[in-house]
């Protein structure tokens, strides 16, 4: 019988679907790198999250591997060009969590905008501090949007009744503007936008992109908003920029490193001053996690394997 091995949370669909299929399926969401390259000798589908490397050493241990499933988006863990080599079909599935990513990127951007995270403390604190947590509106402010793929173009869908002005950024698009959508390059959304949103995969091109000489181009003190991968924005910059108000505020569901009990003293000293500021929201990489999306990321993963979910 073909092994697929699933070594992340995923909706009982996929499962579902692979039995029904033939398949053994191994639903192991804590599995190791270690346990996985003893499992891996025999499978004949893996379907991975962010969790374990794909690397090479891996995939030399899976001799029967036809297939890679990515729940979600991004393929950075996984060697993608040598699974390929070797006759490995690699896919994944940014259609299945683009919409919950992109509302939680309204959520942060809103919540920063008209300060509910302070305001909430407040009140538990018994404070009833109106004046001092007046809000700001989005409506007329003009966005940037760098990479404008599966999330970054729904977010700029959401925007939409907000009647904002959206400069886009994408490297590898061109042909998408329309009535409030324009595209742009990265100096004119430094020069124009009073919000920054990064929806990028992490490349060696995109690692560390948000880097001093980003942070001092900016013109009109932006928040800055990161949905997409931690290491995307130098968190050493971001804090100097804060520091010297070079932008407004941080809405981050992404950090460079997500194993917080792994961290260095610099690591822990980074977070804390982060974590100390009012001006700044962490949530723990949770953007693309939503009920509807748990569905929608099997259901195009499976979709997108040939099989029917019907």
């Amino acid at each position: 019988m073909n092994k697929v091995i699933i070594t992340g949370r995923a909706h009982t669909l996929l499962t579902d679907i692979l039995q029904k299929n033939g398949f053994e399926v191994l639903d192991m969401p804590e599995i190791s790198y270690e346990q996985l390259a003893e499992e891996i000798t025999d499978a004949a589908g893996l379907v991975v999250t962010t969790r374990i490397p794909v690397n090479k050493q891996l995939l030399d241990k899976a001799s029967r591997l036809k297939w890679i499933g990515r729940l979600g988006s991004g393929m950075e863990l996984i060697d993608q060009p040598y699974a390929e080599s070797r006759g490995i079909q690699c896919i994944s599935s940014p259609e299945g969590n683009r919409n919950a990513v992109a509302e939680h990127t309204l959520g942060l951007l809103l919540s920063l905008l008209n300060h509910l995270p302070r305001a909430q403390a407040e009140v538990r604190a018994g404070h009833w501090r109106r004046v001092e947590n007046t809000g700001t509106e989005l409506s007329g402010k003009t966005v940037g949007i760098i990479g404008y793929g599966n999330t970054g173009s729904c977010f700029a869908r959401l925007l939409e009744p907000f009647q904002v002005t959206v400069l886009a950024y994408d490297k590898f698009k061109s042909g998408f503007a329309r009535t409030y959508i324009k595209e742009a390059n990265q100096e004119q959304i430094a020069r124009y936008a009073d919000i920054i949103s990064f929806h990028v995969p992490l490349t060696e091109a995109t690692t560390g992109m948000a880097d001093q000489d980003f942070f001092r181009s900016l013109k009109r003190k932006p928040l800055i908003l990161n949905t997409s991968r931690g290491k995307v924005i130098a968190l050493t910059a971001l804090i100097e920029a804060l520091e010297n108000k070079q932008i407004s505020g941080a809405g981050l569901d992404v950090l460079p490193n997500e194993k917080l009990s792994t961290y260095t003293e610099n690591e822990k000293a980074e977070l804390d001053k982060l974590l100390a500021r009012q001006d700044v929201i962490i949530t723990p990489h949770i953007a693309g996690y939503s009920q509807e999306a748990d569905y929608k990321m099997a259901a195009v993963l499976l979709e997108k394997l040939g099989f029917s979910i019907s």
